[in-house]
């Protein structure tokens, strides 16, 4: 079958847009084969510098036959119906109708519609130059005389030619002939700028990439890659180094060349004084080099680059090329390290005042503060020394001022870390000034020492707060502050470390500094609320924490120290944060695996009190989690599925019958002297036990004993459904019975919704 092979040759394509525009090329082309009706086997698309490329192997010669029935309006209909199915069906008159009959006799016309479907390479010639000129570049440019008009091509540089042919194996292909704003579509393209700069005819896709590679192109960027890395290694290996990996910097160096070469260049040693990551960044950044280390795992005064042509110098002009722009960027950071170690972190603090965090949320010195009294406040819950907690919060942000910063913002916090050390901090505080950024994404490491997780936890809870109280939430796919990520990074921390975290009152506390950090920084329009009421009153910094976890009740007593409509907002923005870690939490178990119907689950428990429940807000994400998994393991026992049939049996029969006589009906507990079954006694009997068995397993947190205790219902349960009519015809009986099911309905809730195990809602 004929394939078809498609390149759009150009000027320089940036290496990010490489991979990206190939893959937009594939999609498009096939997805409009295959809605005019040509399917294909493969398709495969390549992008070097100067090119994109596509295979599509496979194709039928022509279009199928289209015969389609279209149904017209019953005979004698009015003129106006008949016209409209005419023109409609591409039909001149009636004659060229048929007229069918109907299940009931009833006679209609019938239009017969076939067209012949078209050649394929007729298909292409229409379709390739809509999606030349349609391409989506994230950014594209016009060029020469044409760009005088509006609607002239766009592309991403300058396109020079097209190849585009079809044919099958066994014949020479044809060009599938087209024009693009004046350049017309051909057989001839060119390889290597330098090596190889002249024109060659290609056919099909085999012979388009051996004539690639003959005259110096590697049209895969797989295998660039692949050579890239490949050579490096071994010309490491050659001076008994070793390669510093880096996939970001291999994927970016394999969009940059067609051919490349690996060579290696040096620096001075003087240069190694400067911290390692100073020295890689440098490299990387500036002149897109690999570096290398020793056999120790030091960092070597070697690089490795990739150039684009085989040199007939070997390469040393080219290396002497990248040398001196890399000893004069060492220069430079070998000179700003040494003069930031001259000035203390403390000193820089001052400086963060003049540095704007957000413009509603105050300065970064302001925030440091706030940090700082967090971090003092989590570092007995996260077993952390207070004091050095609190040191590491102040000294965290104090890098940003520095020069090495300033000119590597990457190396926020790690030069933080450094310049610790170096002044002679606590190991744990040095680091803390680097880990408290940590977790940055789903495959970064979570900070192990407690230190740096007070810190960590700080500096995300306080992000989070600011942006709450301001209403900046995330919506939608937009997260412009990567408040999901701070998120994340709390829960991560929370979990991997296995720490018991009182989240609403840490939530509390942020929203209430930021509220206090609000009025003394005169922004916002919290600010005539606050800052009539919030200075003068004693002890109101407990009172906001009892306001934040309570109910409507404790905002009217304390609003007024505030303001109620201040109060009532904030305490709306910290219990919405929290529903948005728990949603964070839901996202974060089910990628680990988790069922969602049992996060919700164990989400949905409620407090039991005289028949009573409550729902409180569950903010111990640690707790939320073992409950899933004790849920989890106890649902897969025979005892566990067993319950849950009977648990939804009860509660579907509790719907039924509160819609007729209302829930305050089964809110009373049942009367033991209206029992006359057996069962009924056993039942209640379990159910007492398994109440007063949960609550204590539940107080000391032990939910898997608790289901181990809820297990034990299971037998009596099933006897009781067996044997006990529960709509009996005594109302009495009746009611006591359904008050009997309402009481094992509380029990188990008071676990975990169970009615909400696969996605069903409880009564």
């Amino acid at each position: 079958m004929p394939d078809l092979l498609l390149e759009l040759f150009s000027e320089e394509i940036p290496a990010r847009m490489q991979r990206q525009a190939a893959d937009e090329l594939r999609k498009l082309v096939t997805n409009a084969l295959v809605e005019r009706g040509l399917t294909y086997e493969g398709a495969a698309a390549y992008a070097t510098p100067r090119r994109l490329a596509l295979q599509v192997v496979g194709l039928p010669g022509r279009q199928p036959d289209v015969r389609e029935e279209r149904k017209g309006p019953r005979v004698g209909a009015p003129e106006a119906a008949v016209a409209g199915f005419l023109k409609s069906a591409g039909l001149a008159s009636l004659d060229q109708a048929k007229i069918e009959k109907d299940k009931k006799g009833a006679e209609f016309y019938l239009a017969v519609i076939e067209r012949p479907g078209a050649e394929t390479i007729e298909v292409l010639a229409d379709l390739l130059p809509a999606i030349i000129k349609s391409f989506p570049w994230p950014k594209s440019m016009r060029w020469g005389a044409a760009s005088e008009r509006s609607d002239s091509l766009r592309w991403v540089r300058p396109l020079h030619s097209i190849i585009a042919t079809f044919g099958p194996e066994t014949e020479t292909p044809e060009i599938v002939p087209f024009e693009v704003d004046g350049i017309k579509s051909g057989d001839f393209t060119r390889g290597h700028r330098f090596m190889s700069p002249g024109e060659f005819r290609v056919r099909r896709f085999e012979d388009y990439a051996m004539s690639l590679e003959r005259a110096k192109v590697v049209l895969d960027p797989d295998r660039r890659r692949d050579i890239i890395l490949h050579d490096a290694k071994d010309l490491a290996f050659a001076h008994h180094l070793e390669l510093v990996e880096d996939a970001g910097l291999l994927e970016e160096v394999s969009g940059l060349v067609e051919w490349p070469v690996t060579l290696m260049g040096s620096f001075d040693e003087s240069f190694l004084a400067v911290p390692p990551e100073v020295i890689r960044a440098t490299i990387r950044v500036n002149q897109k080099c690999f570096v290398l280390r020793k056999q120790d795992g030091t960092l070597a005064n070697r690089f490795i680059l990739v150039s684009n042509i085989e040199a007939s110098d070997h390469g040393a002009t080219i290396v002497a090329g990248n040398e001196r722009p890399i000893a004069a960027r060492l220069s430079d950071a070998k000179f700003f390290y040494e003069t930031d170690l001259k000035t203390e972190l403390e000193e820089r603090l001052p400086k963060l005042d003049q540095i704007v965090f957000h413009e509603r949320l105050g300065t970064q010195g302001a925030r440091v503060k706030r940090i700082a009294a967090l971090a003092k406040e989590l570092a007995p819950i996260v077993g952390a020394d207070p004091e050095k907690a609190a040191r590491a919060a102040t000294l965290c942000k104090a890098d940003l001022v520095t020069e090495m910063v300033g000119e590597f913002p990457e190396l926020q916090g790690l030069m933080g870390s450094y310049y610790a050390k170096a002044q002679g901090e606590d190991a744990s505080v040095a680091n803390a000034c680097y880990e408290h950024y940590k977790p940055l994404g789903q495959g970064d490491y979570v900070p192990a020492d407690p230190v740096s997780i007070a810190v960590a936890l700080a500096d995300k809870l306080d992000t989070l707060g600011g942006f709450w109280a301001i209403g900046e939430k995330p919506t939608g796919s937009k997260d412009p502050y990567a408040l999901r990520r701070a998120a994340l990074g709390v829960i991560r921390i929370a979990l991997e470390n296995e720490l018991r975290l009182p989240l609403l009152r840490q939530i509390a506390l942020v929203l209430f500094r930021h509220a206090e950090d609000m009025a003394k920084n005169l922004v916002d329009e919290f600010t005539p609320l606050i800052e009539a009421n919030i200075k003068a009153a004693p002890g109101l910094e407990q009172d906001m924490i009892e306001l934040f976890l309570g109910t409507e009740g404790i905002i009217r007593r304390f609003g007024h120290k505030l303001g109620p409509d201040l109060a009532k907002r904030l305490s709306t923005a910290g219990r919405d944060l929290l529903e948005f870690f728990v949603d964070r939490l839901k996202v974060y178990l089910r990628d680990k695996g988790a069922r969602y119907d049992l996060i919700d689950a164990a989400l949905g428990a409620v407090a039991l009190a005289d028949g009573e429940a409550a729902a409180p807000l569950q903010d111990d994400l640690l707790m939320i989690t073992k409950k899933v998994e004790a849920l989890d393991s106890f649902l897969a026992t025979d005892d566990g599925k067993n319950l849950l049939a009977g648990f939804k049996r009860a509660v579907n029969i509790l719907k039924a019958e509160e819609k007729k006589d209302g829930p305050e009906a089964y809110a009373q507990r049942h009367a033991p002297n209206l029992r006359i079954e057996p069962q009924e006694h056993k039942l209640a009997a379990a159910i007492a036990r398994a109440g007063e068995e949960t609550a204590e397993r539940l107080k000391k947190e032990d939910f898997a004993d608790a289901m181990r205790a809820l297990s034990k219902l299971r037998e009596p349960v099933d006897e009781f459904f067996d044997k006990v009519t529960v709509n009996a015809e005594n109302a009495d009986l009746r009611l006591n019975r359904l008050r009997l099911l309402a009481e094992l309905r509380r029990v188990m809730m008071g676990v975990a919704d169970f009615g909400k195990v696969a996605g069903e809602a409880t009564a």
